[in-house]
């Protein structure tokens, strides 16, 4: 039952925009948080994003619902001076707010911690930046291209020897950074239970990109001997490789030292044990590009259903490597509920992604559409207290735009 969920009285104001802070919110919504989405007049450009090459085309707004989903809709000029009172209600009505407004337009608009939190000092106030609050480039725009992957290095080192930087898939950076800010939010709640104290609580893509790249950033911090740049046929170790398979299939393969005796055997290649090319550390390490040519002739005469057999049945780790359209069918996503079912959204939405949370004994709320553009504003207004009269004052100041009627789309 949604009303026994974890999250069931929690109350989430997001004012952020595009992925990372409102996916934040996102995971408190699938575990029952209210979460009211406000938007400018214009709406959040991320309404757009299914429209924005390279992201794949589409009539659905799909990163829209993704990452706005189960959210209701208010839309609010907070540069209009008639908007201070709706905020000022809703920071009062809050349990969680989330920003991710540059520190010098959010205090034009009077959205910093210390203006809030006079409101509320029990406030959870979640700030997601793109390179932090300190430092000399603090207040330098930021996605998650830029600051989670080329500033992080982790862009410098997900390609092969000889090419360039490539271009990372889009929202990767925002939805893992979305997973840190949603636990510093619950960190600071559970200090709340304890304490009955408010915190401001913060992550950046930065941090949250070099703790995805911290294996090689403490290998420099220590002085550590870097390899060279991935090389597929001159690999640092052809058991940590990628390989194609007779069907075309290119997987990455994983053998770790105790695998390796009863691996060798079941390709069948034990001679490969006893081989004096790989005899010893030294030479192993100076005919690399043997092995992997032995290994490219071995896979490459029967395909990935033939491997899928054979790695399973000596259980080494290996993977396939999918597009998004083969993801989607693999039975994995539906039996470990990655992938439930969507209501409302119309079209070819007929399903989304979950947050990659689950705790035994709880089932996530149904997963619903994303608001409209101000969608819920009457709704919310009258729930913060505002009459008639005043809703009216808001309409006409501009402060809150008129609500349009959602329109179903089949």
């Amino acid at each position: 039952m949604a009303d026994d969920n974890i999250f069931s009285a929690l109350k989430v104001v997001d004012f952020a925009s595009f992925i990372a802070g409102p996916s934040a919110a996102v995971i408190l919504s699938d575990f029952g948080a209210d979460v009211i989405k406000v938007e400018p007049p214009s709406g959040d450009l991320w309404r757009q994003g299914h429209k924005i090459p390279p992201q794949p085309q589409s009539k659905d707004a799909y990163p829209w619902h993704l990452a706005n989903r189960n959210k209701r809709g208010l839309t609010l000029d907070l540069k209009s001076p008639s908007a201070q009172p709706v905020v000022e209600k809703l920071v009062k009505w809050a349990d969680v707010v989330i920003v991710n407004t540059p520190h010098a337009a959010r205090k034009r608009l009077n959205l910093e911690y210390d203006a809030l939190v006079q409101w509320n000092p029990k406030l959870i106030y979640a700030d997601v930046t793109g390179f932090g609050e300190n430092g000399p480039d603090a207040n330098l725009p930021g996605f998650d291209i830029t600051s989670y992957w080329a500033r992080s290095g982790l862009l410098s080192m997900t390609r092969d020897a000889g090419a360039p930087p490539t271009w990372p898939v889009a929202g990767s950076g925002d939805n893992a950074t979305a997973v840190g800010l949603y636990a510093a939010i619950v960190t600071a709640l559970y200090r709340r239970e304890r304490t009955g104290k408010g915190s401001y609580v913060t992550t950046s893509l930065l941090a949250e990109g070099i703790w995805s790249a911290s294996v090689s950033i403490q290998a420099a911090l220590c002085g550590a001997k870097f390899f060279g740049l991935h090389d597929r046929k001159n690999p640092a170790n052809a058991a940590l490789n990628v390989y194609r398979a007779a069907d075309d299939t290119w997987f990455v393969l994983i053998v770790t030292p105790d695998k390796l005796e009863t691996v060798v055997k079941a390709i069948g290649r034990p001679d490969l044990l006893t081989d004096p090319r790989f005899a010893d550390r030294t030479r192993l390490m100076a005919n690399m590009p043997d092995l992997t040519a032995i290994l490219d002739e071995v896979f490459g005469a029967q395909p990935m259903a033939h491997w899928y057999e054979v790695f399973s049945g000596v259980h080494v780790t290996f993977g396939a490597v999918r597009g998004p359209q083969e993801v989607v069918g693999d039975p994995q996503l539906r039996a470990n509920d990655i992938v439930v079912p969507l209501e409302g959204a119309g079209g070819n939405l007929a399903s989304t992604i979950s947050s990659p949370i689950q705790v035994h004994g709880v089932t996530k709320v149904t997963a619903k559409r994303a608001p409209d553009l101000g969608e819920h504003s009457e709704q919310i207004l009258r729930q913060l207290g505002f009459d008639e009269t005043q809703i009216d004052s808001f309409v006409a100041s501009g402060a809150v735009p008129e609500q349009k009627q959602h329109v179903a789309v089949s």
